[in-house]
């Protein structure tokens, strides 16, 4: 190599401007979450269904403190009183307030399909990622058991749960919904979490972990769940809906909360019994609201699948 050459201006060339842009970073770098959500928000029909959940979970907390009254407070010189200026819902049969009645329901429907669906993602989550990740003959064993689990109806469940609490003075209660749900609701989330267990098992940085000792446990736990968590919290916000419509369903059969305690699902099945006396509006407010829930949550989890998807980053 010399050392004599000296170099000047002259021997250089000035690149052109294209070239300079060219080596400029197109894209600035942004985190992965945050890159999620700047794609939720483009969504205009999942932020729609998010701000409508929050209004919503709002009005569930602050509503039966607005109008003044008790769910419970009855009042028989008032009975089924249309809405006014007084009782912005209306009155039920027993001259109770159906605005703080409806909006106490909204949040007990709301609490027991939250936390019905997040005892399903927990068990479904553990169960799916050890049967994933034991050996062929204990997850076929795992996988059996799962699938006579799912067999029985939830309603099956739910019926035989309110006789056992029935016969010992409890009734059917918060717990008990959320109980019969889940003794059968996980077993979709554990089928999806083993699923996504057996494919990245098998994925170069699994075998790059498992080649220098890391035990399966340790895999799961920092490669594998954080890699499966886009599809188990789509699945997750898809699951909420569906314990809010089922727990709706059986307070509609009247196997929900006992009363004075409202649901949105009992408030139905209270305004289907006065409907044909022309009293729509005790069957029309909690039906609306029942379709609201489930539209926010639905366009909601389409949104964030959307979002989590690395296919559609751009």
């Amino acid at each position: 190599m010399r050392n004599d050459i000296v170099y000047t201006k002259e021997m250089f060339e000035k690149a052109p401007q294209e070239l300079r842009d060219s080596e400029k970073i197109k894209r600035p770098n942004i985190k992965y979450w945050a890159d999620v959500w700047r794609r939720l928000k483009q969504n205009k029909l999942a932020m729609t269904g998010l701000v409508l959940l929050i209004i919503l979970t709002i009005m569930s907390i602050v509503g039966p403190q607005i109008s003044g009254y008790k769910y419970y407070e009855q009042n028989l010189k008032k009975i089924n009183v249309k809405p006014n200026k007084e009782h912005w819902f209306g009155t039920d049969e027993l001259g109770r307030d159906l605005f703080s009645r409806t909006w106490l329901g909204t949040r007990y429907s709301l609490i027991i399909g939250i936390l019905a669906a997040l005892i399903d993602f927990g068990i479904g989550v553990l169960y799916g990622g050890i049967a994933g990740m034991a050996s062929p003959k204990v997850d076929s064993i795992m996988m059996r058991i799962a699938e006579v689990i799912y067999s029985i109806p939830y309603m099956l469940v739910v019926v035989l749960l309110s006789v056992v609490f029935s016969e010992a003075g409890a009734g059917t209660s918060m717990f008990v919904l959320i109980l019969a749900m889940t003794i059968t609701g996980w077993v979709p989330m554990a089928n999806l979490v083993r699923g996504q267990v057996l494919q990245l098992r098998e994925s170069e940085y699994s075998l790059a972990s498992e080649s220098i000792g890391a035990s399966k446990g340790w895999i799961l736990r920092k490669h594998i769940v954080p890699n499966t968590l886009g599809p188990i919290l789509v699945n997750l916000t898809l699951t909420i809906p569906v314990a809010i419509f089922s727990e709706a369903t059986l307070g509609f059969l009247g196997l929900g909360l006992q009363p004075p305690k409202p649901s949105l699902g009992t408030l139905a099945n209270d305004g289907l019994a006065v409907m044909p006396i022309g009293l729509f509006y005790q069957i029309l407010i909690p039906a609306v609201l029942i379709s609201i829930l489930m539209f926010s949550f639905n366009v909601l989890g389409d949104g964030l699948r959307d979002a989590l998807d690395p296919r559609l980053r751009k």
